[in-house]
């Protein structure tokens, strides 16, 4: 066993910071059959006052060489029955650890200010980070909840690093007054983006269930500036026959579209309206998991036009979308068993880190646990870590982008089984 890649977990909800973390470390480490080479933690809020004392805890009774966490609003864990749970609004504390066997972790925390310019070459963002590409590294990236340049970030990451896998989340559970936390080898931090890079005989699969489904048809842009669309036509990648390419505003598009819309999903449109932007622009017929998910941020009713979260370039396409708890829930679960079909043959998970938008969870469904509980449904008996986040950080068509409402999972296994 001791050869094999081993990942565990524990959750605690005692109330006590010093009983937490006495509970989960002693709960993982029982777990393990050798040394862990690699430590992720979370908090929740609820320890806000005390997220100064968790370093020196773990300190005393953990020596991993390799240590990330942060802050969430609600974190993800293996309670002490051995169920995945999500915790929210209340005292909890995650600690997963693990045994990297053929693979080597890095720890790292990036300040703001050293960000290189975007328009630098990709060797300053490799000795920013510290990990050469050609060992092929994947990522995991925990950012402060108030960080402005983290799509810069990712952005720069994306072009050092362009074939390596990026998932994680932003701090969440802080305010103004009352700052989220990170947290890289025993030290804590306010500020920046910490992350581990993960090479060697390890895999990192990801699921982004950003939870929408699309309506009417896509559009081409034919008249955009930033993020303002001022101009679409119906799409025709397909080259079919007779179709009307006659550029309108997009806000008249939209008026006529809600119009065909059931009672229902019209009430939706009011609050729970996005855009989705393809991907892959090659791609003639586009599906679920083809979109970037962006807010709709306002519309100009003089000009028609719309602005959307995201910038956005003539010649793109794009495709209204809806978001509600079932379309969430059909998403996730599509996306799962999808991925089950494609990893059919490939040598069995051993652990998961779960990054789910504060917008979801009981909020959104009504009930507790509901993401966790049909990811172990799906891929059942790995423990799974993870926290609320204030923004989720995952792939979509190659990129890696700070999400919304979505729920990112990171899925290790050894790529030598």
């Amino acid at each position: 066993m001791a050869n094999q890649l081993q990942w565990t977990n524990a959750l605690s909800t005692r109330p006590s910071l010093e009983a937490a973390v006495t509970e989960v470390v002693e709960r993982t480490q029982k777990s393990l059959y050798a040394p862990a080479e690699l430590a992720l933690v979370f908090i929740s809020s609820a320890f806000a006052s005390e997220y100064s004392r968790l370093m020196p805890l773990l300190r005393e009774k953990l020596s991993v060489p390799a240590l990330i966490g942060c802050s969430g609003s609600g974190v993800v864990g293996t309670n002490a029955a051995g169920l995945t749970q999500e915790v929210e609004g209340e005292a909890a504390l995650s600690l997963t650890l693990v045994h990297l066997p053929g693979a080597s972790a890095q720890a790292f925390h990036v300040d703001e200010a050293d960000l290189p310019d975007l328009d630098s070459a990709p060797g300053a963002w490799v000795e920013l980070i510290g990990v050469p590409p050609q060992e092929q590294p994947h990522f995991i990236l925990l950012a402060d909840a108030f960080s402005s340049r983290i799509n810069d970030l990712l952005q720069g990451i994306d072009f050092a690093y362009p074939g390596a896998v990026k998932v994680g989340g932003q701090a969440s559970g802080g305010s103004a007054g009352n700052r989220s936390a990170l947290f890289c080898n025993y030290q804590m931090y306010r500020e920046g983006t910490v992350g581990v890079s993960l090479v060697g005989d390890i895999v990192l699969e990801t699921i982004v269930a950003q939870g929408c489904r699309p309506i009417g048809q896509t559009y081409r842009v034919t008249k955009a500036e930033r993020n303002i669309v001022v101009e679409i036509a119906a799409d025709n990648s397909d080259n079919t026959p007779g179709y009307d390419e006659k550029s309108r505003p997009p806000l008249e598009v939209l008026r006529d579209l809600i119009q065909q819309l059931s009672e229902n999903d019209r009430q939706l449109a009011q609050h729970s309206l996005f855009v989705g932007i393809v991907r892959d622009e090659f791609k003639l017929h586009v599906g679920q998991g083809d979109f970037l998910i962006r807010n709709l941020l306002g519309v100009d009713p003089r000009l028609g036009a719309i602005a959307i979260g995201d910038r956005i370039r003539s010649g793109q396409r794009l495709q209204f979308h809806l978001r509600d708890a079932q379309t969430s829930a059909e998403d996730l679960d599509f996306l799962l068993k999808r991925y089950q079909s494609k990893t059919a043959t490939s040598p069995s998970a051993a652990g998961a880190l779960m990054f789910s938008c504060v917008g979801r969870g009981e909020g959104l469904y009504g009930r507790p646990n509901f993401d966790s509980a049909l990811f172990q449904q799906h891929i059942p008996n790995i423990p799974v870590g993870g926290f609320f986040c204030n923004g989720e950080i995952g792939p979509v068509g190659g990129s890696t982008f700070l999400h919304g409402y979505t729920s990112v999972f990171g899925i290790c296994r050894s790529a030598a089984g």
